[in-house]
């Protein structure tokens, strides 16, 4: 379908069509974009959502590293926010940050002016606007510790503040509603000595690289932590480590790490976390939640996926 079609507003940015989402993922998985949308700053965002006015789907995506595209793809405009929209600045002890930024660049820049608290981002290989959605955290640290505020832009184009405690964030969720696109975020921070905050930062990517898969398609934690549990832990009690289904497989390393060993489908990778959920809850009584975020639709029928 042409973009004139469906009647895309005209951007300053750029608009594409079919746009394969696989090799944007960190799974490297998934089908196309109806569309995908890379804003030149805030101003054109606003304007293509006023012009739409909520009369086409609207989907953002960060770096995608905790997130699963079906094989038939996302048919919706996919956005992805860079350039202004990634910008890092501070101003005393506040950290702004427009949500492209990347979550370890940020980490950087606080220990670089030498304010601590964002240690922990080191370890995420996200975007701010991912954490503030997912209230993203890991190594002791989560997002909401040291938010001030976020702003967002709705379905009309309208951009909001919302305090820290107006967000609805819990571990790994927030109420912010699904078409709503984070667009910056301030943090609060504590003057600190930069080099015992790098020396923190080394150790979390130490320990990362210590018990975590580095350097294959995987998309991060798959399931979230049930309370007063761990899910790594419950999987390979259900016998789990190192099961595969086609080209996916279990991470050897840390079980709860799905892997794209080459090749793999979209749904071979969710058809095995599914299969470890079937697995853990047999054994264990405990239903895990997916922490991957999964979107778009499967292959249709007839159709290799």
């Amino acid at each position: 379908m042409s973009r004139a079609s469906i009647d895309l507003p005209p951007v300053r940015g750029t608009l594409r069509a079919e746009v394969p989402l696989g090799p944007l993922t960190w799974l490297r998985v998934g089908g196309p974009a109806r569309f995908l949308f890379q804003p030149a700053d805030l101003a054109d965002l606003r304007d293509f959502r006023r012009a739409l006015n909520g009369s086409t789907p609207i989907f953002p995506m960060g770096v995608a590293s905790n997130l699963l595209v079906r094989d038939g793809g996302v048919r919706a405009v996919v956005v992805r926010l860079g350039g202004e929209l990634a910008r890092i600045e501070i101003e005393g002890t506040t950290l702004l940050a427009g949500a492209g930024a990347r979550d370890q660049r940020v980490a950087q820049e606080a220990c670089r002016a030498g304010l601590a608290g964002l240690e922990f981002l080191i370890g995420i290989p996200g975007t701010i606007g991912g954490a503030v959605k997912m209230n993203a955290g890991a190594f002791g640290g989560e997002t909401a510790d040291r938010l001030l505020w976020a702003e967002l832009v709705d379905a009309e184009g309208r951009l909001h503040r919302l305090a820290r405690d107006e967000l609805g964030l819990a571990y790994r969720r927030s109420a912010v509603p699904a078409d709503w696109i984070v667009v910056r975020a301030a943090f609060v921070l504590v003057p600190g000595d930069p080099a015992a905050i790098r020396a923190r930062m080394d150790a979390i990517r130490a320990e990362r690289e210590a018990t975590q898969p580095i350097g294959v398609a995987t998309g991060g934690s798959t399931f979230k932590n049930p309370p007063g549990a761990k899910a790594w832990r419950l999987i390979e009690a259900a016998g789990c480590r190192g099961l595969r289904l086609g080209a996916a497989m279990v991470s050897e390393k840390h079980c709860n790490f799905l892997i794209n060993t080459g090749g793999a489908r979209a749904a071979e990778l969710e058809g095995l976390g599914e299969l470890v959920r079937e697995r853990v809850r047999a054994h264990s009584g405990v239903t895990l939640e997916w922490e991957i975020v999964r979107v778009g639709d499967p292959a249709p029928v007839g159709v290799p996926a």
